[in-house]
């Protein structure tokens, strides 16, 4: 069996200290960008969403058709 080596761990700290050490790490999108990012987010959801219903339309149409159609 092989020898398990001692590690040092790393001195504990506050969270709150780490956590504030973490969002200064973080890169922060430009306003510009972040503009941009959500009005395309919106638009690609709205043609999404727009999409969806227009087959829900025509799924809903033909089944209803096929429902009526007697024999």
């Amino acid at each position: 069996m092989g020898q398990t080596e001692k590690v040092e761990k790393a001195p504990k700290t506050s969270w709150f200290t780490g956590l504030k050490a973490e969002f200064h790490k973080i890169i922060w999108p430009e306003k510009k960008s972040l503009a941009r990012q959500t009005v395309a987010v919106i638009a690609v959801s709205v043609v999404l969403g727009l999409v969806i219903a227009l087959l829900d339309w025509i799924i809903q149409y033909g089944v209803n058709f096929l429902i009526g159609l007697s024999f």
